[in-house]
């Protein structure tokens, strides 16, 4: 069988130095301002068909939309719960993905560990009035205490798999798990915890998921947020088999989303300890080296969160900005850079 870094990151990155037109300056990369004033913005999904972005902003407790620039509110009225060690921040809603056009599923971060919710809704048209966070489709999903097994919560990332809907979960620091939900009618069933990825790796806190363009999952694990250099890239197939297992030498990763275009894989590093240098990085194989990846830095970003791709290549990231603690206004923000999924860098 062939390795992922044979199958998967050729198709998205290129090796070494030998591939032109593949490297980036910062001095190359604009980074656009979409919105500001968002509250530890936290999840990205784009809207299929509509192209609009949709954005958990999680401090203030809601999801929103931007439509030709401007942010509606979508879903209000989440629970609030604190995450963090120095600063803390307010959390809500988490990781989103859509399901269908008109269907998104939201992670929950804002209750109690086995009392969080993975929740399905029917969004409002844009310019349409919000819902409320208790208006779903369906009953929301938990995962609750099991015998020694200890009750799940911080839904971080979703991902959609031909199985449903895959959603990393940081409840249980002893498994680690990625959860799955399968999905009927457009509502979540059968929501069960799947992956138990720190046995798997021996490292905490899976976090960044998504789809490679081959099926296989990708998985950010992010790793203690005191620890430097300890997240790691792992594959794995819808079954729950690991495939390969990588050392990335980044702090926290905190977001994975594959171009669309040429299908290179890009992270954001979060970098508790020094977010002054956390940023964005395109992913690179190392040939010949089947434990270890190489992380090429695109751009500084202070406490990027979440990221996502548009169809048409660009690249949208949230920042957390500082703890919004109720004086001033708060410094969240979404971004987008353009071009880096070109099929050469101009």
């Amino acid at each position: 069988m062939k390795t992922i870094i044979g199958f998967s990151f050729i198709l998205l990155a290129c090796l070494g130095s030998t591939v032109p037109n593949c490297t980036y300056g910062e001095d190359q990369v604009e980074v656009k301002t979409v919105i500001e004033r968002l509250n530890n913005p936290c999840g990205i999904a784009i809207q299929p068909e509509t192209g609009h972005v949709f954005v958990a902003d999680s401090g203030a407790l809601r999801v929103i939309r931007i439509v030709e620039g401007k942010l509606e509110p979508v879903i209000t009225g989440f629970p609030k719960d604190t995450y963090g060690k120095g600063p803390i921040y307010d959390i809500g809603p988490l990781g989103l993905v859509f399901i269908d056009k008109d269907t998104l599923a939201v992670g929950g971060g804002g209750k109690p560990d086995g009392e969080e919710m993975l929740r399905v809704y029917k969004v409002p048209s844009a310019g349409g009035a919000p819902i409320d966070a208790s208006q779903m489709h369906g009953n929301p999903k938990t995962l609750p205490a099991n015998g020694n097994v200890v009750g799940e919560g911080n839904f971080y990332g979703l991902a959609k798999g031909t199985q449903g809907i895959f959603v990393t979960c940081n409840g249980d620091d002893l498994k680690g798990w990625i959860s799955l939900a399968k999905i009927t009618g457009g509502k979540a069933i059968n929501f069960e915890r799947k992956i138990a990825t720190k046995e798997a790796t021996k490292v905490d806190a899976p976090v960044a998921i998504t789809v490679s363009p081959e099926g296989f999952l990708a998985v950010g694990q992010m790793g203690e947020i005191t620890l430097a250099g300890d997240s790691l890239l792992t594959f794995y197939n819808e079954k729950g088999e690991k495939l390969e297992n990588f050392k990335t030498d980044l702090f926290d990763i905190t977001g994975l989303a594959y171009g669309p275009k040429r299908g290179r894989l890009f992270a954001t590093d979060f970098r508790w300890l020094d977010p002054d240098q956390g940023g964005l990085y395109k992913i690179i194989a190392i040939k010949d080296n089947f434990e270890k990846c190489k992380p090429q830095k695109i751009v500084s970003l202070k406490k990027p969160t979440a990221l996502a791709f548009h169809p048409n290549g660009d690249l949208y990231i949230t920042l957390a900005g500082d703890p919004f603690e109720g004086t001033g206004k708060p410094n969240g923000k979404l971004v987008m850079i353009q071009g880096l999924d070109a099929e050469t860098k101009k």
